[in-house]
Formats: structure tokens, sequence, C-alpha cells
């Protein structure tokens, strides 16, 4: 899928990166960063670093079907020092008790392909944190409810037609060294609960910026952070790349549990986790659709799920394969086996339909042949034993990975990757019946019966391509479907020549489909301008928050489509705490609004985007 996100991972304020114009030295051997900056790694650190690992760790940490372990893909997408912290004190301790800590750091370091350099951030960044004994504002997940309409009212958004137009910019704090920003704040409180691109978790006062506490995982966390309440003990769960789970008891940033869901040693999280009666789902993908581009790689083996995890013990309930295990199909010229089926991700986060029992995912792309039919589809399992209620398929026979269309391992040059990639959402038609809408890369909205997994309409509103289309989500108050199209130059299906891209904001009858208004995503100069509405809008009463991949962030009246507020975020905010403060590209996650306030990030330094490391506070007037 052309979703697919690489990126180092640190702790949250670790590495000291290359800055444009410098010098790129070569990074020694495998595995290579897929990251947009690279490091600098001597070659005798990475010969001792590959040695180590070859000798101690590959047995286990393969890229194969055989062992679960997360495997050297996986691995390369951690911190070093996340690495030698599990070599030090984790669960790799034991083995790591033979190795000095120059041989921790040189394994570390080969594997990540990044130079272990640490810093202690200033003492001004901080502040106490505390709660009350009773918490009401409690506000999480990727779509606001289990429903996943992105939906605010009116008493919690507080921002209203009549008072946007004093909303201001309230505080900017830089991620150090982020490039890419793309995960969505929990509220709990006084308190933003964010993940990063580095594998921490961290509590944000929303009203000074200030951190609280910092949680590490060492992985990338790419989804919302989920949070819960009983009695006074106040939860935050989440996922981080490796498909590990978390619990952290909020009131003290202290881990509860932890458990790995990968149904393969390639499995990955890029999605958010959703909680339903004490029932964690994790949705599931994997990195095999890049390591697909190495000629020598035997692709592809790995599947795309859905597991779920107890919340009260922490224990893996079940997992849910969208593909069946991969069989060895051939040989090519040069001697590597190819399997298959394999692919199907599920980058979206799971959306909940508690009146039918059920879950519902979407699924990409498959990797190599054969196709499946649970790739590009709609899938509808249940809630307590994962077992498949019903499957729909929009896109037959679509297998893609990043080989394609030159190298060996593309299994169909021709195949559009034309995901779901977002979560579907569960509302009523006018006279009360209950339907699923969900995007797809393909430029096209589908209504589909929940009952039988049947569409009830489609309608186009795009070109579609491997960028989207439909990419990260839409959003509903009830009365309409919001949808953001992408149409992304740099990656449009071209087949159909009579279809035109058309990126922008678009609204529709949750009905028939029709669509009530548009409002194409504006751009000064379109030879230059990146302008396109990739990432998931959120509603309030009356307005619409979309942010595009130009960095502009905009309010659309919800009626009309009129464009009524308007931030540019991709510029330089100078220096903060003594770091680079740089806004970007607006893409993936919607904005968040609660109580007069609007937080979103600004950065996705992917697909020649731009990058930046912001998170942003904006505030009405109050009265």
């Amino acid at each position: 899928m052309g979703k697919f996100i690489v990126s180092v991972s640190l702790a949250i304020f670790a590495v000291i990166a290359l800055q444009p114009g410098e010098k790129e030295d070569k990074i020694s051997s495998f595995p290579p960063t897929q990251n947009q900056q690279l490091y600098l790694i001597s070659d005798t650190t990475a010969d001792k670093g590959k040695k180590i690992y070859n000798n101690a760790c590959t047995s286990c940490h393969k890229d194969t079907l055989q062992v679960l372990a997360p495997g050297l893909s996986i691995l390369s997408q951690m911190s070093p020092k996340s690495i030698v912290a599990a070599l030090e004190s984790g669960k790799m301790r034991a083995q790591g008790s033979a190795l000095s800590a120059e041989e921790k750091k040189a394994v570390a370091e080969w594997i990540t392909g990044v130079k272990l350099k640490t810093y202690e951030l200033p003492k001004e960044m901080f502040t106490s944190f505390s709660l009350p004994a009773t918490v009401n504002n409690i506000r999480s997940g990727w779509g606001n409810n289990i429903e996943g309409t992105g939906f605010t009212g009116t008493s919690q958004a507080g921002i209203t037609e009549e008072n946007i137009g004093s909303l201001k910019l309230k505080w900017a704090i830089p991620f150090p060294e982020a490039t890419i920003m793309r995960t969505r704040p929990a509220i709990v409180d006084n308190w933003l609960i964010v993940g990063s691109q580095y594998g921490d978790v961290a509590a944000i006062d929303r009203n000074t910026g200030k951190i609280g506490w910092i949680f590490s995982t060492g992985a990338a966390i790419r989804g919302a952070i989920t949070v819960t309440k009983k009695g006074t003990a106040i939860t935050a769960y989440f996922a981080n790349f490796t498909t590990t789970v978390y619990a952290v008891d909020v009131r003290t940033g202290k881990q509860l549990w932890s458990v790995r869901t990968g149904v393969d040693a390639m499995s990955s999280v890029t999605g958010s986790v959703t909680l339903y009666n004490d029932i964690l789902y994790v949705p599931l993908s994997s990195t095999e659709v890049g390591s697909a581009v190495r000629g020598d790689y035997a692709c592809c083996i790995s599947s795309g799920g859905l597991a779920a995890v107890q919340v009260s013990t922490g224990k893996l309930m079940w997992q849910h394969r969208v593909v069946p295990p991969a069989q060895a199909t051939g040989k090519r010229k040069n001697g590597v086996t190819t399997y298959g089926p394999s692919g199907a991700p599920v980058w979206c986060s799971p959306t909940i339909d508690k009146k039918r029992n059920l879950v519902y995912i979407g699924t990409g792309q498959n990797y190599s042949a054969p196709a499946s039919t649970g790739s590009d589809a709609i899938q509808a399992l249940d809630l307590k034993t994962g077992k498949l209620k019903w499957s729909f398929q929009a896109t037959q026979n679509d297998m893609y990975n990043v080989a394609c269309p030159f190298f060996e391992n593309c299994p169909d040059k021709k195949s559009p990757d034309f995901d779901f990639g977002m979560a579907p959402i569960v509302m009523k038609r006018s006279k009360g019946k209950d339907i699923l809408v969900v995007g797809q890369k393909a430029g096209i909205v589908w209504g589909i019966d929940p009952d039988n997994g049947k569409p009830v309409w489609q309608t186009r509103v795009g070109k579609g391509g491997k960028l989207g289309g439909l990419h990260w989500g839409m959003a509903t108050d009830g009365k309409l479907i919001y949808a953001a199209n992408a149409d992304n130059a740099v990656a449009l299906e071209l087949s159909d020549t009579s279809l035109k891209a058309s990126p922008g904001i678009y609204a529709l009858k949750p009905d028939d489909g029709s669509i009530v208004w548009k409002t194409a995503t504006p751009c000064a100069n379109p030879k230059v301008c990146m302008a396109f509405n990739s990432a998931a809008p959120a509603v309030i009463p009356g307005i619409v928050f979309a942010g595009s991949t130009d960095g502009k962030m905009r309010a659309y009246q919800s009626s009309t489509g009129e464009i009524i507020w308007e931030y540019d975020s991709n510029k330089s905010y100078g220096e903060i705490n003594g770091f680079k403060a740089r806004g970007g590209s607006i893409d993936g996650p919607p904005p968040v609004i609660d109580n007069g306030m609007l937080f979103f990030n600004s950065g996705y330094g992917m697909f020649g985007q731009a990058p930046g490391n912001m998170l942003l506070a904006f505030e009405v007037e109050k009265k």
C-alpha cells in the first residue's frame, strides 16, 4: 500500500540527525533505514554490530514464517536506546548479559542504522503532573467514539461559527528531531496524552504545552491514544509499531502491562486500538510491503489482521488473519522461493457496531500472488470470537508492493493499490436505518449494509491512486458525510484518462451518497503547490476541520463548504526550548476539538511532503 511509512524509531527526544545540505555518508550494510535522514555510523561499529547480531540474534529474529519473534525489519524501526535497554534490563537481558556496553551499543546501532546519542530536555519543558480524584473530561480514540464518526458536540467543542474568528495560536511545541507527526492526542482533564514518532508517550498540559510525564516504548506510536476510567483508575492504551500493546496508568505514567499481538514476524501497527467492553481491538499491518523491494527477499508471507486483548489481564484473546498462512508458490530465476497469498494489511482503526456485536476493519492489497478474497475489503468480525461474519471486496486481484513496477518481486505491474485505509463509520440514514460508510483509495465512498456487507450505494469523488483517493478518513455529524479526497499527484491512478484529479472536501448524503457540496483544496500555484486533503477531517456542529498537505488547517461551513477560517502551519517557529521548531504538511490523524481549543500536528516528511515536528494548540477568545 502507498501508505507504508517507515521511520527510524528513537526515544522521543533522542538522536541528532543530519540537516538538509549536510554530507550524507552511506550507512554500512543491511538493514538500511528508509527514513528520510541518514545517520553517521562508522564501518567498524557496523561490522561489529552485524557480527554480534548474526551470531547471537538471527536465529530468533528472522523475517520468516517459522518464528513469531519480531523480525529484523521490525527491530530496525526501533530506537537504539530501546534495544540497549532491552539487552540491559528488559526481555533480552539474559542474552545481553554476555555483551559489553560497547557491544550492546554496536548491535543496536547496526540494527537501526542510527547512531546512539542522547541528551537531556531542559527543566523548563516540564511541570508537575496531577489529576483530581474525579475526572469527567476524557476523550480519546481515532474517531472520538467506537462508531468512528469524528464528531464533537457543541457543549464539548466550545467552538462555534460565531466565535471561530477569534481562534488564535495559544502555544506551539516541537518534538525534537521528529519529521513525521501522525498521532492523535487523547484528552484527560487538563492534559493531552500524546504519542510520538520515536516511541514515547507524553502527558502535556493543555494550557501551557509543558510536559508532566514521559513513558518510553522505543518504537513509533502511529495512531491515537485510547483512555478509559474505572472508578478513580484512569488507563491509557496504545500500540507501538512492533505490535506491542501497552496499558499505562495515566495518574503515574507507569506501565501496568504489555503484550505483543502480531501474527507474523513482520507484523506492525500503524492504526489505533479501539476499546469496547473491556476488550482492546488491535489492527495489524505489515512491513513486508517495503521489504519486497529487495530482489533477494522471499516475498511474501505476512498477513494483515486484528487482535483482541483482555484489558483486565493484558492477555491475548484471539487473532484474526485476513489471508491464510502463505505457502511456497515457486522459484524466481535467481533461485529465491516465492510465497503467497500475503498482505491485505489492516492500516486503519477498528470500528465497533454494538447493536450487531461486530467489529469492522478495512484491508489493503495483496503483496504477492495468488490474490485473495480478503484484500481491498471491508470485513465484519464477531466481537468475542473474531469469527468472520461477512466480507465485502471492492477491488479484486489487487497485488502490489514497493517493488512495483520495476523490480523482481512485483506481482502485477498494473495493480492499482486500492486499499481501504480508513476506519469505517457506523451511522444512521434519515429514516433511522443503519449504514456503514467508508472511503477507498480508488476515490470512491461506499455505503454498505451492515447486516450483510452488500453495497447500498457508491459515489466517486476522485480519481484515486496509491496515496488516495480517500486515504485517512471521513467524518459525520449525522446529517452529512464529510470526505477528504487526496488525489495526490505523486501517485495518481492513470489507467482511466476520463477521470480527473479533484482533491478537496466533499459533503455527501448518507441516504444515497449524492454530493451536496464540494470545495477544492485551495492552491495559489498548482505547478508548485502540494495541496491535497489526505488527513482525516473532524466535525463539530456547523464546522468541518480539515488539514492539507501544504500545511493549512481550514474550517469549512458544514452546510455550504465555505472556508471560514484558515491557518498556515508550514513555516518556521524559530527555536523553542532550545530546539528547532518547524511546521510542515498536515497528514494522517484528524484534529482534536475540546472546550474552546483546537489541537493538531504539523509535519509529514514522506512522499515528497514537508517534514515538521510541531504540536499546535489554538484557543477561542474567552469572554
